[in-house]
């Protein structure tokens, strides 16, 4: 008989691991304990070779589902002796942690019929949970995951609760979220004067008449407040629009259940399946006919082919769903351009100029997120991320670091994140909003604090983008001078690349990849706004060897704002001018607007912003009331072609042959004005857009004769678009997309901490010919 020690680490505390283990070991009647420590679960026991190894096996097979074991290992340990198993807890103060977060999970199968059983002692209980499910990472103040060190401390556990949690045969057997209505978490249902109820019958009960009298809600999530107000209402979305700001930004839609989904939406399996995991993300669907007559689409998501749809994620959300019976509006509770509000005192401030009541409860919410967003393309069913947020983060488990140091990279601006390497693994915040706002930026500093105070470290390096006016780059410097430590700098698109890269373990390649890299903006190395990029990478070498033709970058912010300017900006060089664009700007901002553009010393190569000035010359969208409205709205006239025709085009805009290091913008936008000219349709000439831009990647790929292609920026968050290039190019080439984080800004973070573990270095055209290396185009 010896002693032994095994060391589990992962995602693996906050999910039963504890209680699995000691299950298991009373089954083979061993002696020993098992606990969390700051770096994963340990178990010391007594037993021989053989039934040691087989605890050891047993252990890794049992493994509870909502659990991920990045690393296991067993080893002797000096002899210990023990009278039984037990799980202790004792406080693990150790410097060095590494256990990796448990993500927020949907409520379970399993608590979902006793909420639903009226012969259960937590019928109707709202805040229902178990091991296996339930808030984790949005609760947690303190390494290792004990219920002392989260906002369930301030419950203490009843007689019952404790049975439970003592009993080893019971599901909730060392469940740190424990609770029942008895000695739990308390409702409470505020108007702007007063509580008008802590009664939580009475509470869920006057929702559903709220709900059905046309008011709205603001209803407390696990990761901040959300608004609520009847799907089918027209005049309560359009009073929840006026009095949130958000003209015509599409809505969600939480469905009670996922019966009443397939009734009104296309639902194939992996859409499914996402709305029924444990990360409960929104998905975009396409609505049936039957939606029209049980929903007010036009108001939920104007003009656009797809909605929001979401299931109930927690149980008090679950049971005001099923209760109402209706799909029901379900946005984050701010004021637009500002964060999700999930503090109490915040909520009661704020929230009575959007809500006309306020459902509560007295847990504390410590880390705030929005719900997260998840398409799947209609054709290639190719999963793209929009919001990576509650669910997911902050745990990256699809990349291990090369450099044992502290690295926080500080990413990009309007859909800001954070990266943070600590001890051997990778974080990458939730979806922290734009850095534009006070309120913004508070959260991801406080986000930022918490994580990093979690980990008892400070960064060795700090990492951010070149753009000087990005909260994100001045913060870096902010905290190198508090730090007292390097900041490094790297160029926006380039972290783009080296994202998706990573996520498809391309980093160590030796063969050429090319990466198109598309979005709105970017502070380029040479001071101007790139977008439309095209790099190569191998051997840890980047090259900016294309991107589309500069055009004049004018009038700051408003350029992003007014697709009218961009149409007027990337027309600049074309011949002939669109003469349907004077019409667009009074005489004075004609005047303002020419003079600007024949002065800049500013260009842009954005293909972001030439969507914007397509929509504009096909007249779909002039002026935009959030981002990518007029983007979506020409992807939409592309999708309705395409639905009638078929991916069957005639021509493109591009040619084959002519492209040289730039791409001519000019000739794109010429060739669109001579099809408006024409007459032709507009949905044909937004889907011939969309081809052009399908061409022109296999002319440059075989301009670079490269075989692998990468794709990362905020333009291929378009489903049709990433259709279309893999219908036309996935057996010719070889396609690669971000797989677990957004292709948008969100994904900058993590690109930056890959840039510098991998000592990327960017070149230009001039070193590889110095070098003696051949340029990889060959009209160079």
């Amino acid at each position: 008989m010896y002693s032994y020690h095994i060391h589990i680490n992962g995602i693996v505390q906050g999910v039963g691991f504890r209680p699995m283990v000691y299950q298991l070991a009373t089954q083979l009647r061993l002696q020993g304990y098992v606990k969390n420590g700051s770096d994963g679960v340990h178990v010391f026991f007594n037993a021989d070779e053989s039934m040691a190894l087989f605890f050891f096996q047993k252990i890794k097979v049992k493994a509870p589902p909502q659990s991920k074991i990045i690393s296991a290992t067993i080893q002797h340990t000096e002899n210990l002796v023990f009278e039984n198993f037990s799980i202790e807890t004792e406080n693990d103060d150790r410097s060095i942690k590494n256990v990796l977060l448990c993500a927020d999970t949907n409520v379970c199968t399993l608590c979902r019929k006793e909420l639903q059983n009226e012969n259960n002692r937590r019928y109707r209980y709202p805040f229902i949970t178990c091991t296996q499910c339930g808030p984790r990472y949005s609760i947690i103040k303190n390494l290792p995951y004990e219920r002392t060190y989260t906002s369930m401390q301030a419950f203490e556990m009843c007689e019952k609760c404790k049975e439970e949690y003592n009993d080893f045969t019971d599901r909730r057997f060392f469940s740190q979220t424990n609770s029942c209505a008895d000695c739990g978490i308390q409702l409470s249902l505020n108007t702007i004067s007063t509580i008008l109820s802590v009664d939580a019958d009475d509470i869920l009960e006057k929702c559903k008449v709220f709900i059905a009298e046309g008011k709205i809600l603001a209803v407390k999530g696990i990761g901040g407040y959300l608004l609520l107000c009847a799907a089918d209402n027209s005049e309560a979305i359009q009073l929840l629009r006026n009095r949130k700001h958000r003209p015509a930004k599409p809505l969600a839609v939480l469905y009670p259940g996922i019966e009443t989904v397939r009734k009104s939406f296309e639902l194939n399996r992996k859409e499914e399946e996402l709305l029924l995991s444990k990360e409960s993300p929104i998905v975009l669907l396409h609505p049936k006919q039957i939606a029209f007559t049980n929903l007010a689409v036009k108001d939920i998501a104007p003009g656009l082919n797809t909605i929001g749809v979401m299931l109930p994620y927690s149980p008090l959300l679950e049971l005001i769903a099923k209760d109402y019976g209706m799909p029901l509006i379900a946005t984050s509770a701010n004021i637009s351009g500002s964060p999700i509000i999930y503090k109490d005192d915040d909520a009661l401030e704020y929230l009575f100029e959007v809500a006309d009541y306020i459902i509560s409860y007295n847990r504390d919410i410590i880390i705030p997120q929005d719900d997260s967003v998840v398409q799947i393309s209609k054709n290639a069913q190719q999963q793209i991320m929009l919001r990576r947020s509650r669910g997911y983060a902050p745990s990256f488990l699809n990349y291990t670091p090369q450099k044992n140091k502290c690295v926080l990279s500080t990413g990009a601006f309007l859909k800001s994140s954070f990266s943070l390497s600590v001890n051997g693994n990778v974080f990458v915040s939730q979806f922290l909003g734009s850095g534009e706002s006070y309120e913004s930026q508070k959260m991801y500093k406080d986000t930022l604090k918490h994580l990093v105070d979690l980990y008892v470290v400070k960064p060795d390096v700090i990492i951010a983008d070149l753009h000087p006016n990005y909260f994100s780059h001045q913060y870096a410097i902010e905290l190198g001078k508090k730090y007292t430590i390097d900041v490094m700098f790297v160029q926006h698109h380039e972290a783009h690349f080296a994202a998706v890269l990573a996520e498809n373990n391309l980093l160590q390649t030796e063969e050429p990849v090319l990466g198109v890299i598309w979005d709105g903006t970017g502070f380029g190395n040479d001071g101007n706004i790139w977008g439309g990029e095209f790099f190569s990478y191998a051997n840890k070498e980047m090259l900016r060897c294309y991107h589309f033709d500069y055009f004049p970058a004018i009038a700051g912010d408003k350029l992003a704002l007014e697709p009218r300017i961009a149409a007027l900006c990337v027309s600049a060089d074309a011949w002939p001018q669109p003469d349907i664009l004077e019409e667009k700007f009074t005489d004075a901002e004609w005047n303002t607007y020419q003079s600007l553009i024949q002065t800049t010393n500013l260009f842009s190569s954005s293909v972001g912003r030439i969507f914007d000035a397509v929509a504009s010359l096909l007249g779909i969208c002039d002026k935009q009331t959030y981002e990518g409205e007029a983007a979506m709205y020409l992807q939409v006239l592309a999708e309705n072609y395409v639905e009638k025709n078929g991916f069957t085009l005639d021509d493109s805009y591009f040619k084959e042959g002519s492209h040289y290091y730039r791409i001519p913008t000019a000739s794109l936008i010429q060739g669109i004005v001579l099809d408006i000219k024409k007459g032709k349709a507009r949905d044909y000439i937004a889907a011939k857009f969309h081809y052009s831009l399908v061409c022109l990647i296999d002319i440059l790929a075989k301009n670079t004769g490269t075989g692998k292609i990468c794709f990362s920026g905020g333009v291929f968050q378009n489903a049709l678009l990433v259709d279309w290039i893999q219908k036309e190019w996935s057996n010719k080439y070889q396609l690669f997309f971000h797989q677990n984080l957004s292709p948008n800004d969100e994904n900058v973070s993590f690109g930056q901490l890959m840039y510098y573990d991998n000592n990327i270095k960017s070149i230009t055209k001039k070193e590889m010919v110095s070098s003696g290396e051949e340029f990889i185009s060959h009209n160079s």
